[in-house]
């Protein structure tokens, strides 16, 4: 009975939140302008508190360090699959091998991460964020939007909250600062105000991903392919993760984190940079897929844990 009562306790919210986003969308309760202008919410406000706080309260070793760097090269192979399965499974375009790498952390990873592990620290989640940000921000973003140049990847690097707020958070953690601050006393001000900023995150977040979710629109047949390659290449991208977890990296990973974030879907900014509108509406119908099956399989490893 206790373990039932903690995965409904776990599950039951990020459900509500769920149904609630669509149940907005349904009764025109939100336009598609106040989602977008909730999500630049998240984006510049909240989820900024989020990982200066998560960054801050982070362990730097050398093992840490290099558990970020595991990650960041997992996703550059993960475009290396992507590519050679697009070509296996007759995907057209260049987006599918994007498709296969990077993973929406920001805008899900550590809304459900916390209702996981509510114990554990959202620390132990963003030293794999690190790792997948840094990816997204640089190699991944500079690749996608190809014809934009390098130049304005670099303006959207230096302009956005997401990255700056970690690099706070990295200056705050690995410098000791934070630690000094708690020595003084005065930590505790910085965790109230970061608490506080970025206590609606999840609920945002989710009903924001409940409003995008019409499920009278996902298309399972035609988007099947791009299912099957996301879901191959993070199932080998993961088991390679825990064998260096427990071998050369000494377990220095939180197990749970690394599931979780395999399980989320890919960046949500991809059908953006679609070339063809074909192209993208076969996108975004896999990101609402995988999104679901995201959210699925979380219900499954609430149970498992």
């Amino acid at each position: 009975m206790t373990v039932l009562v903690h995965v409904i306790e776990t599950a039951l919210p990020v459900l509500a939140a769920l149904l609630l986003g669509m149940f907005c969308r349904e009764k025109k309760f939100l336009t598609r302008d106040g989602v977008d202008a909730l999500k630049k919410v998240v984006v510049n406000i909240t989820l900024p508190a989020v990982l200066v706080d998560s960054f801050a309260t982070a362990q730097y070793t050398g093992q840490t360090l290099a558990a970020s760097a595991t990650v960041y090269l997992l996703c550059c192979l993960a475009l290396v699959l992507g590519w050679l399965l697009a070509k296996v499974l007759r995907l057209p375009g260049r987006l599918p091998a994007f498709l296969a790498s990077g993973f929406e952390a920001g805008m899900l990873g550590y809304a459900l991460f916390v209702l996981l592990y509510p114990n554990d620290g959202t620390a132990n989640f963003a030293i794999l964020d690190l790792g997948q940000c840094l990816f997204v921000f640089t190699l991944y973003k500079a690749l996608l939007s190809g014809k934009n140049g390098l130049k304005a990847v670099a303006k959207d690097i230096l302009t956005s909250p997401i990255i700056w707020s970690i690099v706070v958070g990295v200056i705050l953690g690995a410098s000791g600062l934070y630690r000094v601050m708690g020595s003084w006393g005065v930590s505790g001000i910085l965790d109230s105000l970061t608490s506080f900023i970025s206590a609606p995150t999840g609920m945002i977040i989710l009903l924001t991903v409940g409003y995008d979710l019409d499920l009278k629109q996902l298309r399972i047949r035609d988007t099947s392919r791009y299912v099957i390659l996301r879901l191959v290449t993070m199932g080998i991208l993961l088991l390679v993760l825990l064998g260096l977890n427990r071998t050369l990296l000494g377990g220095v990973i939180h197990e749970g984190a690394a599931i979780l974030m395999f399980l989320l879907p890919p960046p949500y900014v991809l059908p953006i940079f679609s070339d063809e509108p074909n192209q993208r509406a076969l996108i975004s119908a896999s990101l609402s897929t995988l999104t679901l099956i995201s959210l699925i399989l979380f219900a499954v490893m609430t149970v498992l844990v």
